[in-house]
């Protein structure tokens, strides 16, 4: 299939988001509804609220970006939905959507992994960049990094032995009383800052263990707040500052050290809704350039949860040539997991699980700490 248009879902934590793109990398429509306000008052996500607003919203946005494109699901080839991992009940409720979308019209169902959708996603703003890539993936729920190899075929070089970078930059606002959502305002206050003020921790910097550790971090974040006399904006900047530049400097470190253990990569990749912060673009950006490799980085909007980079994924997946497919006997092919029956058939049945976990390599060899689960 050589330009499919495709429906995507996204609902995997507090975006609920409605796409179409077709294989040439054109986005016909689309929809994004932030969540933020029901959140706000909470701190954060809270998935019971994230989910119901899932339910009230995704049936009249799918009508929408139809309507806008003018076109009917009969116009589509297949319907693509996040299937994890995320907040379970968030998942749930797209994904279902799309099997009755998909059943109803008699079309294909593309379970896809949102950690799959970020992976690809600089491919579909950027129609120059080739596998193999090494890829940063850095989020509210996942910091690692994957020498992306081709669609569906990634190794995992690293991961977080402890708190992802987003749920770090989430927790420091909390703490700094700075508001949600967490990351832009940390990033916001960091451009105020003076980074050099406070003196804070660069967990596993320099470490010949490959992955990242931010749990110091935050609590180092912590302890120097609750030790200021009296809190001012100015003290709020410059303790948002210096964590940014603290956090930024593990992640080029380990960036560094990924390079050199995948030489084969065509070029240096960031993804995940922390992907938008400036300094750490810039900073991943002036890696590659020491590194002799290109950067590259989505849009913005790209970077953070979105149904466009899902309905890319599932494109992906119908493009891939024959030969690029496994060949299995059928006896073989019953012994395949949902995440490898993508590579002979390329679709998934209506049994396709929601999974709160769906590691991108569920090969890859265990870790201490929390990362035993990325």
């Amino acid at each position: 299939m050589s330009n499919p248009l495709i429906l995507g879902i996204e609902s995997s934590c507090d975006e609920t988001a409605v796409a179409l793109v077709r294989g040439d990398r054109t986005i016909v429509a689309q929809r994004i509804a932030s969540q933020d306000a029901e959140h706000r008052p909470f701190g954060g996500v809270v998935p019971e609220l994230a989910a119901r607003a899932h339910v009230d919203r995704l049936t009249p946005m799918v009508a929408e970006v139809l309507g806008e494109a003018g076109v009917t699901l009969a116009d589509v080839d297949a319907v693509a939905a996040t299937a994890g991992p995320g907040l379970i009940g968030g998942v749930m409720v797209g994904l279902v959507t799309g099997k009755a979308l998909a059943w109803g019209a008699g079309k294909p169902l593309l379970a896809i992994n949102h950690l799959e959708g970020h992976a690809l996603s600089p491919r579909l703003a950027d129609a120059s960049l080739q596998f193999p890539y090494l890829l940063l993936l850095v989020s509210g729920g996942h910091c690692q990094l994957l020498g992306v190899e081709g669609v569906g075929r990634y190794r995992r070089l690293a991961t977080t032995i402890d708190d992802a970078i987003g749920e770090a930059f989430d927790k420091t606002a909390k703490i700094l009383g700075l508001g949600f959502p967490g990351g832009p305002r940390v990033e916001q206050a960091a451009a105020r800052g003076n980074a050099r003020r406070f003196a804070l921790p660069r967990p596993l910097l320099g470490s010949d263990e490959p992955h990242f550790s931010f749990a110091g971090l935050k609590s180092a974040v912590l302890r120097q707040w609750q030790a200021l006399p009296d809190k001012t904006d100015t003290d709020r900047d410059d303790l948002a500052a210096a964590f940014q530049l603290a956090a930024t400097d593990c992640l080029v470190d380990r960036t560094a050290r990924a390079i050199a253990a995948f030489p084969q990569a065509t070029a240096l990749v960031v993804a995940g809704g922390v992907a938008s912060n400036q300094a750490i673009r810039a900073a991943l950006s002036g890696l590659a350039t020491a590194n002799g490799l290109p950067f590259v980085a989505p849009p913005l909007w790209l970077c953070t949860d979105n149904a466009a980079m899902i309905a890319w994924a599932g494109a992906e997946r119908l493009t891939l040539s024959p030969a690029e497919r496994l060949t299995l006997s059928p006896a073989e092919r019953l012994t395949l997991s949902p995440a490898e029956r993508f590579k002979l058939d390329l679709v998934d049945g209506l049994d396709a699980p929601a999974r709160p976990r769906w590691p991108l390599d569920p090969g890859a060899e265990a870790v201490r700490g929390a990362g035993v689960r990325a």
